[in-house]
């Protein structure tokens, strides 16, 4: 029996050195996407929110994910956060906005903006105010020079929530909401060839 385990502990021993070394002082590693350029993927949000128990601490202006554009039709490059019930867009959404407006992939591709609200009110008053913010987006992304026929925008209101609008005890999660009020903009990028002359998507 011991001489059995003792060949078993030898033939995982590789296998474990593996695992062991992508650990590096205890961090996750994390993959990074193949990328048309070097813009990160991005997310602005308007105010403070505690981290959970455990979490580490984050800027209360904006967060950073690793990975470069995606060149996957449909990549997310950026979440936009906004205050409750506004549709103004802060320094760092417009910091954001400047990084998307300068990158050449976006310039050439296309770009979807689809506006999210909390939970808070009305259900149409919150698809209302969903379209505002994604309008605003584009309208910054427009003053900075991108083609507003290469932008859709979409409003989806409370219907897809990224965090939780309430605790499990039924309180508010003001954390959670303010996440939830969000635009995410999507590239869908140039193909050769194709940057030029093809019909716009329509705006809905």
């Amino acid at each position: 029996m011991h001489a059995r385990a003792g060949t078993v502990m030898t033939a995982l021993a590789p296998i474990l050195a593996i695992g062991l070394a992508g650990c590096d002082g205890g961090t996750t590693p994390v993959a990074r996407a193949a990328g048309t350029s070097g813009a990160a993927i991005e997310m602005a949000v308007p105010e403070a929110s505690p981290p959970a128990a455990g979490a580490s601490p984050r800027s209360p202006r904006s967060e950073t994910l690793p990975g470069a554009i995606a060149a996957a039709s449909g990549a997310v490059l950026a979440t936009i956060g906004f205050p409750e019930g506004g549709s103004g867009l802060n320094d760092a959404a417009k910091a954001a906005l400047n990084r998307l407006a300068a990158d050449a992939a976006v310039k050439k591709g296309r770009l979807t903006l689809s506006g999210h609200s909390d939970s808070e009110g009305d259900d149409e008053a919150n698809r209302i105010m969903s379209r505002k913010r994604a309008e605003a987006a584009r309208d910054y992304l427009a003053r900075k020079g991108l083609d507003r026929d290469r932008m859709r925008v979409i409003a989806l209101g409370e219907t897809r929530p990224i965090a939780p609008n309430a605790k499990p005890d039924g309180s508010d999660d003001k954390a959670g909401r303010a996440r939830n009020r969000r635009v995410e903009i999507e590239l869908t990028p140039a193909t050769d060839g194709a940057t030029d002359g093809t019909a716009p998507a329509p705006n809905r």
